[in-house]
């Protein structure tokens, strides 16, 4: 069994105290003023700082010390946590002694959901505006970029058994709790599960915590979803190795790794989300190489790319992530101290890595760029799976209430194939919106230009023409055949012809979420 930092009491204790100061999402947001709150959620340690420097009151003491990395004295801290004894908590690495002061050794995050019952707290190490140097190797990371798009892509519907693959401190198996009936968390890194576990604890959850890489420790397990932000990053297995964000494998393995490995994870009907980064070939094409890594698991897949990268931006990116872009390697005295306790082994200093190595990597590797992007698996059980990889960079709405009707439109079509679209009534959708420009010529305003749009979901925008504009006002209460009798009078077209050329146009539309079906 995982125990959490401070043992189940301790944490239980510190719950206890977290609670009495208000130290919530809830409480920071009625306690402080609006520059401060903002500073706190900018992570503008210094601002924060100096705005509370005064300020005695539990909720302000306790902001200082785990948000904004400030040295508080000793008796103002035990007044703020009087349930915790002191000793324990520098034993346990939660506080670091400094003389007659203490300062966080991590970071204790008060945790905000619109709908849990409950306060959460997300407890992580220290994040590296906090930190003097690079993050140490075993890092594990706080709430970021990354979980955030992560949390808001998953799909909320109420499941038996969930799985978190690469929990880190736990930040998405704390979704997973609102609607599953057991979350299980797996970490390659024992130090990240007992973040996880004090997560857990602090925030009234109780998740099953196992470790081993990937999906080992739930071998021959099934689960109705399995999430994951699993350690992505693309580059040779010689760079310094980050357990947050690097798993040891050349190139984009581990991601063609969980791919192979969810169809033996997923129960009938089970749905797999995860983050990804992956290969752009400089001969080939990215789609195709993920499709032709999807297809042999008979999984339906929604593939949705979000940001491409070139190698430059890419390396850049990912070595000031961990301060190695010209920060000295390893760590203070003091700040290694800060990862010292009984159960919690320091944190060792990770050495600089070559951006020059690096950039020839990519380079000799012929890979031309990197994507990032969120993988929406399913176990529908088809013989021929439904697989869509697009680029999708626009805004769009949280993708996890996207997912599901994602799929459901790819079902309905599998049961209306090809002609049998013929009898189907289809409407638009609501927030559709068709937009028209002309641009002037020499001979005045031509070339009219027509795009539908969606306002909401998915917010696709893309190209069309006045037969398929006029066919999809006309998708208001007919079978769709009809409406191609008429078009086909209307513009004397060949019907036959029409209908060939139009149904896969109206398969699109639908699987987009233009048009919809009527009943």
């Amino acid at each position: 069994m995982i125990e959490p930092l401070l043992g189940t009491d301790g944490a239980a204790r510190l719950r206890a105290d977290l609670l009495a100061a208000d130290f919530t999402d809830a409480g920071l947001t009625a306690r402080l003023d609006a520059g401060t709150a903002g500073a706190v959620r900018r992570g503008e340690a210094a601002r924060v700082r100096r705005r509370l420097a005064t300020a005695d009151d539990p909720l302000a003491v306790l902001v200082r010390l785990f948000l904004a990395g400030a040295r508080v004295p000793v008796p103002v801290v035990a007044a703020a946590l009087p349930s915790v004894p002191l000793e324990s908590a520098i034993a346990a690495g939660l506080l670091v002694a400094d003389g007659d002061t203490v300062r966080a050794g991590v970071e204790v995050q008060p945790y905000g959901d619109v709908d849990a019952a409950e306060p959460w707290w997300i407890v992580a190490d220290l994040p590296a505006a906090l930190r003097d140097g690079p993050l140490p190797r075993d890092h594990v990371l706080g709430v970021g970029g990354a979980s955030t798009t992560l949390a808001l892509a998953t799909m909320r519907t109420p499941v038996r058994t969930a799985l978190d693959l690469g929990t880190g401190c736990g930040v998405q198996a704390l979704h997973l709790s609102r609607h599953a009936g057991t979350v299980t968390g797996t970490d390659i890194s024992t130090r990240a599960l007992r973040f996880a576990a004090t997560t857990a604890a602090l925030s009234g959850q109780r998740f099953e915590l196992l470790a081993g890489d990937l999906v080992a420790p739930v071998a021959g397990r099934r689960y109705d979803l399995v999430v994951s932000n699993p350690p992505f990053i693309v580059g040779p297995t010689e760079r310094a190795h980050y357990t947050y964000r690097d798993s040891g494998r050349a190139g984009d393995a581990v991601v063609a790794e969980l791919i192979a490995a969810l169809p033996a994870l997923l129960a009938d009907g089970g749905h797999a989300q995860f983050l990804a980064n992956w290969i752009h070939p400089a001969r080939g094409d990215w789609a195709q190489r993920l499709a032709e890594l999807i297809a042999p698991t008979g999984l339906d897949a929604w593939v949705i790319q979000r940001e491409v990268s070139t190698p430059e931006e890419y390396v850049r990116l990912w070595l000031a992530d961990t301060g190695e872009d010209g920060t000295p390697a390893g760590l203070t005295a003091a700040s290694a101290a800060g990862n010292t306790s009984a159960g919690l082994p320091a944190a060792s200093a990770a050495g600089n890595t070559s951006a020059d190595d690096w950039l020839d990597w990519f380079a000799a590797e012929g890979i031309e760029a990197v994507g990032f992007g969120i993988v929406s698996l399913r176990a529908g059980g088809h013989a021929d799976p439904t697989i869509r990889i697009e680029d999708l960079r626009q805004p769009t709405d949280p993708i996890g209430g996207l997912v599901p009707e994602w799929f459901a439109r790819a079902d309905w079509l599998r049961a209306h194939p090809g002609t049998a679209l013929l009898g189907a009534r289809l409407r638009p959708a609501d927030t559709l919106a068709l937009h028209t420009e002309s641009r002037l010529t020499d001979d005045g305003w031509a070339g009219q230009v027509r795009r539908f749009a969606l306002d909401s979901g998915a917010r696709y925008v893309e190209e069309t023409d006045e037969l398929v504009a006029a066919l999809v006002a006309g998708c208001r209460g007919l079978p769709l055949g009809d409406v191609l009798d008429l078009l086909a009078a209307g513009y004397g077209l060949d019907r036959d012809l029409l209908v060939a050329t139009a149904v896969p146009v109206v398969a699109g539309l639908i699987e987009r979420g233009i048009l919809l079906p009527a009943n």
